[in-house]
């Protein structure tokens, strides 16, 4: 079965603008084009187009989702195990965050009780999948099972005040870069010590127990690894080395 560019339009649910940017990009290129520029599409580049709509519902660019279709290997068939895996794992947390709401609404009717630990669970739980997703593997390898157990088991033993907090010194750490960043600040001054306090701090509500070693090697990484590098740069290049800089410095001048 063939389709026009326009038939491929209305069955896709996109416009055949999009479809021709996608043939620019190389991302989905047609089965033929005729010489007068009209495109026609095969079954192979249906299902191809249905794989874009899967990733990019799961949050990935098109640069990305290029370098998954075509790359060596790529089979679609694992490619949709795969989907189902991760549209399930986002079930739950849908489903976590729908129990968390409703107990809250019971709680605040006086129909039961929810402690303040319930009332954030749902939340910590997200946040330990998605690091788990971006960057476990890794860590496993690097600090090992246990390490990596154990700080997920404090992330979801905090208590209210204490999440809060753990969010609040990430935002705070961010918007120090920035601002250190912008004004060109020293990293062994004080505003850059300040950083690596709180860092520390930070790095601790997670960690068994605290080393200034793993400190170094942390923040290296934030500057060797592109995505904690541009986690760090999304604001202003140069926060991530910075923020190693100012470590660096600090547990210099602690030795």
């Amino acid at each position: 079965m063939e389709y026009s560019i326009r038939e491929l339009s209305e069955m896709a649910g996109v416009s055949a603008r999009t479809l021709r940017y996608y043939d620019e990009i190389g991302l989905l290129k047609p089965l033929y084009a005729t010489d007068a520029g009209y495109r026609y599409y095969g079954g192979e580049e249906v299902a191809l187009r249905q794989q874009i709509l899967f990733f990019r519902e799961r949050g990935f660019d098109l640069k990305s989702i290029q370098s998954i279709l075509y790359e060596d290997g790529f089979d679609i068939m694992s490619a949709l195990e795969g989907h189902l895996l991760g549209l399930e794992e986002e079930r739950k947390h849908v489903d976590s965050l729908i129990r968390t709401v409703k107990q809250t609404i019971a709680s605040m009717k006086g129909e039961s009780k929810m402690n303040d630990k319930e009332k954030f669970a749902a939340f910590k739980e997200n946040m330990v999948k998605e690091n788990g997703e971006k960057y476990e593997t890794e860590a496993r390898r690097r600090y090992g099972g246990e390490a990596v157990d154990t700080s997920n088991r404090k992330v979801l033993d905090m208590t209210e005040e204490e999440y809060r907090r753990f969010e609040s010194l990430e935002k705070e750490i961010r918007r120090l870069l920035n601002e250190g960043v912008r004004a060109g600040i020293k990293a062994d001054g004080k505003e850059a010590g300040h950083i690596a306090k709180l860092h520390k701090e930070w790095l601790f509500m997670t960690w068994k127990q605290y080393a200034p070693e793993a400190h170094r090697n942390i923040t290296l990484m934030y500057v060797s690894d592109e995505r904690f590098r541009s986690y760090y740069d999304k604001e202003e290049q140069g926060c991530a080395a910075l923020l190693k800089e100012a470590v660096d410095s600090w547990l210099d001048g602690q030795a």
